[in-house]
């Protein structure tokens, strides 16, 4: 029997990844926040969809605004805990996937950078080598486009905004970012350059490039290592079909370099 939980997920473009009677996972729609906006508490969110559905929900992770995929949430309060205490230890391993602006000069990378919240930008992030947290991001071309690239890319830890900040300062902006990008939607006269509209062109992407791909932990009931994933969403996948037309490249460049 389909529960009201399914439909909304649905009409937002989500769904219920996997769930049994200590977690549920599910694959988040762009543009739907996770907890509640502090400024405007009537503003859809997963924890009040979520409270709704079981009558009591625990928040394990974030996820941004923008950002789709895969999050996990506990159903009771020991099974919170432990997932609490794997992400304090890193033992949860979480992959992205994120179109950025640019080229990486690598195949491969990693940015070990400190992070820290800006003092007059509350909310937003900045490099800081001096006084900032630990961050460590590691990256791998999977695409390579002309004057884009769609990269995997792991967090070691779990920062606010760090993969967002972390490709931002090697020039490598996520796509549409509107906080540490240019924040300009996508359009397919952009790299279609016979392009033609008798009206309005509507964007192929208009929010922040980012994708949580897969998270893997070790099942607090079970004690086994579980894996789930959440495929690209239809806005990533259009510019991704749109890049491969009109703006591939090989990655193997990187290895005749």
């Amino acid at each position: 029997m389909k529960r009201k939980l399914d439909f909304i997920l649905k009409a937002r473009n989500g769904a219920v990844i996997f769930e049994d009677d200590n977690i549920i996972v599910l694959e988040k729609p762009p543009q739907l926040l996770v907890l509640p906006d502090r400024y405007n508490r009537e503003l859809p969110n997963l924890y009040d969809i979520l409270k709704e559905e079981f009558g009591g929900i625990f928040v394990v992770h974030r996820i941004d605004k923008e950002t789709s995929g895969a999050i996990v949430f506990a159903k009771d309060a020991e099974t919170h805990a432990s997932l609490n205490s794997q992400f304090e230890h890193r033992e949860v391993h979480k992959k992205y996937m994120a179109i950025v602006v640019g080229r990486p000069v690598e195949a491969e990378g990693i940015i070990d950078v400190p992070i820290s919240e800006s003092q007059t930008h509350p909310g937003v992030m900045k490099v800081n080598r001096k006084h900032g947290k630990q961050a460590v991001t590691t990256y791998r071309v999977d695409e390579l486009f002309d004057g884009y690239a769609l990269l995997e890319a792991i967090p070691a830890s779990g920062r606010l905004h760090q993969i967002r900040v972390h490709l931002a300062s090697v020039g490598l902006p996520i796509m549409c970012d509107k906080v540490y990008g240019d924040g300009k939607p996508f359009f397919l006269s952009k790299v279609k350059s016979n392009y033609y509209s008798d009206g309005d062109e509507k964007p192929l992407l208009s929010r922040t490039a980012l994708h949580a791909g897969s998270i893997s932990f070790t099942h607090p009931a079970t004690n086994e290592q579980v894996t789930f994933e959440s495929g690209l969403p239809k806005d990533m996948r259009s510019v991704l079909n749109y890049l491969r037309k009109f703006k591939s490249q090989s990655v193997a460049a990187y290895h005749h370099a």
